[in-house]
């Protein structure tokens, strides 16, 4: 294998991975944005108010995204399968 496959190989992977955490860590972030400026307007310092959105939040995006997350993953997983012969000689 050479260092260009190796390479290519590990950003492809590395791409994958911060596409799929993104789709859960965006809406999160915003949404705990969006709370901690409600909390800082209204001098209210409950922890649940700023923990249960994000954590109903990032349910959602995995309950909506995880058809798309899932078939991504299995495309990668399949384009590595498939690049085997080519890698090896």
């Amino acid at each position: 294998m050479s260092p260009e496959v190796f390479v290519d190989i590990l950003n492809d992977a590395l791409w994958l991975v911060i596409l799929i955490v993104s789709v859960a860590i965006i809406p999160s972030l915003i949404v705990g944005l969006i709370v901690s400026i409600f909390q800082a307007a209204t001098s209210i310092n409950e922890q649940t108010l700023s923990f249960l959105p994000r954590l109903i939040v990032t349910l959602l995006a995995l309950m909506y995204g995880g058809h798309w997350l899932t078939q991504t993953l299995m495309d990668y997983t399949e384009k590595l399968y498939q690049s085997i012969p080519t890698v090896v000689s």
